[in-house]
C-alpha cells in the first residue's frame, strides 16, 4: 500500500511507497529495485540488469510504424493525420529508418507506474551520437499503466543522410523515475489517454480537442 509520510513542517520531504521510504526526487537503483518489489512500479517482462544508477533501461519491441502524410495536417481533424504504415524488419531482424523518416515503434517492456511515481523517458548518448533521436515526448504521468502496464510509444526519427539500422530487443532508451507526494488525479483516469495500450497506437489530440469543445473549453 502506498502512503505519504507527513512531515515535522508543513513540506513533505519524504514518501512512503510500500514498505520504502524515498526523499522526493530521482530514484537511484536501489530505490528502483525496491519500487519495483513493492509493487509500486511494473515491468513486464522484468530484467534487473536494466536497472542503471538512477534509471531503467528499456528495449525495442519489434512492431514498428512509419507515419507517413498525404497532405497539410489538422490537429482538429483525424482524417488529416499521418496513416501508420507497418514497417516490417529486414531478413536479418532489423528496423530499417530512412532519412528524414519518422517512425512509431513501442517499448518491448510494458510500464505501470502508481500515483506516486512519475517517469521521463529519454534516448541514450549512444543513439544520439548516431543521430538518432528516440523521444519527442518523455513525460510519464502518474498512475500510467497502473491497470495492466501499458508500452511506451517512441518516437524515432533518422537526423543522417543515410538509413540506420536498429535492433528490436536491443536497449534504446531510459526511464528515469521520480517520487512524489502524489497526484489528485491519476493519468489512467483522464479522457482519451494511453495508459492501457499495448500497442503502438495513434495520436489521440482530435479526440482531445472535441471532447474540449463539447465542454466549452
Amino acid at each position: 500500500m502506498t502512503t505519504v509520510q507527513p512531515a515535522s513542517s508543513s513540506r513533505v520531504t519524504e514518501i512512503r511507497i510500500g514498505n520504502s521510504r524515498f526523499d522526493r526526487g530521482v530514484l537511484t537503483d536501489r530505490e528502483i529495485r525496491k519500487a519495483y518489489k513493492d509493487g509500486d512500479l511494473s515491468v513486464e517482462p522484468f530484467d534487473d540488469s536494466l536497472i542503471r544508477p538512477a534509471a531503467i533501461s528499456l528495449r525495442l519491441g519489434e512492431e514498428a510504424f512509419s507515419l507517413v502524410s498525404t497532405g497539410p495536417v489538422d490537429i482538429a481533424d483525424r482524417s488529416t493525420y499521418p496513416d501508420l504504415v507497418p514497417k516490417a524488419l529486414d531478413e536479418q531482424g532489423r528496423l530499417r529508418v530512412e532519412p528524414g523518416e519518422v517512425v512509431l515503434a513501442p517499448t518491448m517492456e510494458r510500464i505501470g507506474l502508481s500515483s506516486l511515481l512519475a517517469g521521463l523517458v529519454d534516448g541514450t548518448s549512444d543513439y544520439a551520437r548516431l543521430g538518432v533521436s528516440v523521444v519527442l515526448c518523455g513525460q510519464v504521468s502518474p498512475g500510467f499503466g497502473s491497470a495492466t502496464g501499458a508500452v511506451l510509444t517512441l518516437e524515432i526519427v533518422n537526423h543522417l543522410r543515410h538509413a540506420v539500422l536498429l535492433h528490436p530487443g536491443a536497449r534504446i532508451c531510459n526511464l528515469m523515475l521520480f517520487a512524489s507526494a502524489g497526484s489528485e488525479e491519476s493519468y489512467d483516469r483522464i479522457p482519451h489517454n494511453y495508459s492501457k495500450d499495448h500497442f503502438v497506437m495513434p495520436s489521440r489530440l482530435a479526440e482531445r480537442i472535441e471532447s474540449a469543445a463539447d465542454f466549452g473549453g
